[in-house]
């Protein structure tokens, strides 16, 4: 949990300290990286580490993870310009990707299937609990102390967490034997591939233009690498990414419903925010509020969803726990202009409450599919396809909200609109310079872009809908000690 807390809180800390470090370092045209080289990280590194957690076993993973983490927060808080400290966060999440995904390969290991939705829900309740309170945290020490701060304070819960897992963490001992030679090539591989996607996605749109050569050579850079991934995991001995991830129907099934959940999120976590204050009128605590209704449903329902997936199995409560959502995320569009807060924030709540239905029986079932020597592959392959589905949902549906915006500015049907979409955040945040009619049109807008992203999102929903009707099987090929102790805790 402590883990768990380092990784979510860092992720959201810096946000609010953005104009502190760029004031202090400069480097305002590249800043957007400190946020793009930490995702990126963390996403290609998940395969990797959940493969060589499955050889050497979660501790020493762990403690690497954590010890690189620790080092990358340190040497953020000494970094002496942009540079140097984007290279640092990226240092930082190659160790948060061995932290997030062996922690919860972890929950599968040191729990039994019935006590597990509780760890779950647990592990939920901190990343929610610190990712909301980052952004606080990170704007009251920028402005009371130093922005090093924020990476300072994860020395002493990293130290702690590494100390704790020396002292408590025992694994089961690995029978004796060679281990198999560790795939170097096809983790080098996945590393280029992911990374040039993912750089791909992130830029796209924004350093240039989605229709441009430098996306196009990314991208297919990015194509001729996966194929070359496929040949050397082929002929490896003990791939990275393993071809049994793909050709269990669970597993496969799984790992692309996760993706469209990373798509979905989207929406909430990203555009919610912008909707609360440039159409709402709600300052940055009424905004993070509406938002924030999601994250405390979420454990809640996640704690639950054991009486329902103990009754009707895996696949059934995640398949109504995806049917509500699409309902929630369907509704939003349909709300009256202007709405009151209460009502996305009572949409946020029902989505929440709906994807915990959804997100965890999936990770929990897929785990018992598998023994402990795969266990780890698994969770990174479903981590890692839901960061994809992030990467890909960020860049896709704010290329929409974009078209969308600039449709409405195009043809100026009211005067003193702002020529450009980067003037629109700012006009809507100084409203004093708009006519009242420049001011509504404005807000419209924002409006219907994030109406259409909610749209999007619910198709994201049906499409996972789908997977799990056509692909997932009914029920969950669960291991027969697992099975059996699912049938005796139901009894029970």
């Amino acid at each position: 949990m402590l883990g768990m807390a380092l990784v979510a809180l860092d992720g959201t800390a810096v946000a609010t300290a953005v104009p502190q470090i760029v004031g202090d370092l400069g480097g305002f045209s590249v800043f957007s990286w400190l946020f793009s080289g930490y995702l990126l990280a963390v996403t290609v590194s998940l395969p990797v580490y959940g493969k060589l957690s499955d050889t050497f076993g979660r501790k020493p993973v762990l403690l690497f993870g954590s010890a690189l983490f620790l080092l990358g927060s340190l040497l953020c808080a000494v970094a002496w310009d942009m540079g140097s400290l984007i290279a640092f966060r990226i240092l930082q999440g190659l160790g948060g990707g061995a932290i997030q995904g062996t922690v919860q390969t972890l929950a599968a290991d040191l729990y039994p299937l019935r006590e597990r939705p509780r760890i779950q829900a647990r592990l939920s309740t901190v990343w929610a609990t610190f990712s909301i309170a980052g952004p606080a945290l990170g704007g009251l020490l920028a402005a009371y102390a130093d922005w090093r701060w924020i990476f300072l304070l994860n020395l002493p819960v990293a130290g702690l967490a590494m100390a704790l897992t020396v002292r408590h963490l025992t694994e089961t001992a690995r029978a004796p034997g060679p281990r198999p030679p560790i795939d170097w090539a096809g983790a080098a591989g996945v590393f280029a591939c992911g990374g040039l996607l993912l750089f791909a996605l992130v830029q796209g749109g924004v350093a240039w233009p989605w229709w441009s050569w430098p996306t196009a050579a990314l991208l297919g850079g990015s194509a001729l690498l996966a194929g070359a991934v496929g040949v050397i995991e082929r002929r490896a001995a003990d791939p990275i990414l393993p071809g049994w991830v793909w050709r269990r129907r669970t597993i496969a099934a799984v790992n692309l419903a996760m993706a469209a959940l990373g798509l979905l999120m989207i929406a909430p976590i990203v555009f919610l925010p912008t909707y609360a204050q440039s159409a709402l009128g709600l300052d940055p605590v009424g905004a993070g509020f509406v938002m924030s209704a999601m994250t405390l449903s979420w454990p809640i329902t996640a704690a639950l969803s054991q009486h329902v997936y103990r009754r009707i199995g895996f696949r059934d409560t995640a398949v109504l726990g995806i049917t509500l959502a699409t309902l929630c995320l369907a509704a939003f569009p349909l709300l009256p202009h202007p709405a009151a807060p209460w009502q996305p924030a009572l949409l946020s709540l029902a989505l929440g409450a709906s994807l915990g239905l959804f997100q965890l029986p999936l990770i929990i079932g897929v785990q018992s599919t598998v023994g402990w020597s795969e266990r780890g592959t698994t969770t990174a392959s479903v981590l890692f396809c839901r960061q994809v589905g992030q990467s890909v949902g960020a860049a896709v549906f704010g290329a929409v909200a974009n078209a969308t915006i600039a449709a409405r500015l195009a043809g100026e049907p009211v005067s003193g609109l702002p020529d450009h979409l980067d003037g629109v955040s700012r006009a809507l945040a100084e409203p004093g310079g708009l006519t009242e009619a420049a001011a509504a049109h404005l807000r419209a807008a924002v409006v219907a872009a994030v109406d259409h992203v909610y749209t999007g999102a619910a198709a994201a929903a049906v499409a996972a809908l789908l997977v799990l009707l056509l692909l997932a099987p009914r029920r969950f090929p669960v291991l027969p000690e697992l099975r059996e102790e699912q049938t005796e805790s139901a009894r029970s």
